[in-house]
């Protein structure tokens, strides 16, 4: 699997944007930044998006990638997420007052965005990978995804603190290649993390900790807040016995 880092911030700047990758040029994680950092050639090959939760900065992007592929008439794009999120992206976004519902305007075999529902823990087929929904703890419902192809799996938590059941899927994942991590602001504003479920560079540790070898699975940090870049980064370099990368804009990962 190819692993493409289009955006991996928790806020946004001329220099950091929202959280969105994609798999293999096929499959995004989330769609904060899908148009602002893909062209339109690669928001055109797009299948489905797996949306981790409802909050702006991870689905933004959705309305202008509906608009540009309808433009070009691409193929329908799935919009896949837990029933909340759906509900939530057709009652207050796609709803023809904050944006047009492209769940009902046609393009090319079909309507221009389809909803698809994911129930937590049954795996589903999503342009040809099984994915798995797994509920996170955060301050509106979450999950994040397990993501597996023929021989290989990677992870991404979306925004989460402290969970349980991630870890017990993690564990029992085959061939778990890599997983991507939120950690969004310094030990110093623990009680800011706690009240809006987020993970501090301590509290992703401990969490990361819960499994047998944690050293042994390569962990991408992302999520961080610009104001708090730097210092996050200092923190997380100080952590012993993890595999710790910090995700960077235009990254690949093949794993």
């Amino acid at each position: 699997m190819e692993l493409n880092v289009i955006g991996c911030h928790g806020g946004e700047t001329p220099k950091h944007r929202t959280s969105a990758f994609v798999i293999d040029g096929r499959l995004a994680l989330d769609a904060g930044s899908l148009t602002s950092g893909l062209d339109l050639k690669a928001q055109t090959k797009l299948k489905a998006v797996l949306v981790s939760h409802a909050h702006l900065d991870h689905i933004r992007d959705l309305a202008t990638i509906a608009d540009n592929r309808f433009q070009a008439q691409a193929s329908p794009l799935q919009v896949v997420g837990l029933r909340p999120t759906i509900l939530a992206l057709k009652k207050h976004f796609f709803n023809n007052f904050i944006w047009p519902d492209f769940s009902k305007i046609p393009t090319r075999g079909g309507f221009t965005i389809e909803f698809v529902e994911i129930r937590p823990d049954k795996p589903l087929e999503v342009a040809g990978y099984q994915v798995r929904a797994i509920p996170v703890t955060h301050s509106i419902d979450a999950a994040g995804f397990v993501v597996s192809g023929p021989r290989d799996s990677i992870a991404y938590s979306g925004d989460t603190g402290p969970t349980e059941r991630l870890w017990q899927v993690l564990a029992e994942t085959p061939n778990l290649k890599a997983l991507l991590l939120e950690v969004s602001f310094p030990n110093r504003e623990q009680g800011l993390a706690t009240l809006s479920g987020h993970h501090t560079p301590k509290t992703a540790a401990l969490d990361l900790k819960k499994l047998e070898r944690p050293a042994d699975l390569p962990t991408i940090l992302y999520h961080m807040k610009p104001v708090f870049q730097r210092e996050l980064e200092k923190e997380c370099a100080r952590i012993k016995g993890l595999n710790l990368e910090v995700a960077k804009l235009h990254q690949e990962f093949v794993f």
